[in-house]
């Protein structure tokens, strides 16, 4: 049974930094796109970052320049380093780990959530 494990939540103020980890019990995690969503209390999950099994990164506009996402793929692991944190960016953050396969079935797997506060 795959298992996402997300790591790194807390409460920090606003300006500081955190840095989410996300390991993922599954063989060949390289081959896995990763992405990291939130969800905030009475909104939408959005996409916050992603980050292809070629390395190709991507990143809503609310979080460019302010949010790196990376991987190591020796530890099984994806991270998203959270700088400059402003209280709208107070949500909960779930790591997604997604494959495709040439018979077009697709391997979504998700993690239970980190709880991020941005506070004074």
């Amino acid at each position: 049974q795959v298992q996402v494990v997300e790591t790194g939540g807390g409460l920090v103020q606003p300006g500081g930094s955190l840095r989410l980890s996300c390991e993922v019990s599954v063989s060949a995690f390289s081959v896995y796109d990763m992405a990291w969503h939130r969800q905030a209390p009475g909104n939408q999950r959005e996409l916050v970052a992603s980050i292809r099994s070629g390395g190709n990164t991507k990143y809503s506009d609310s979080v460019k320049d302010r949010f790196t996402i990376s991987r190591d793929n020796t530890k099984n692991t994806v991270y998203l380093q959270m700088n400059s944190l402003k209280p709208e960016d107070t949500a909960v953050y779930y790591c997604n780990a997604e494959r495709g396969t040439w018979t077009g079935y697709k391997y979504d797997y998700w993690g239970q959530g980190t709880q991020v506060t941005v506070s004074t």
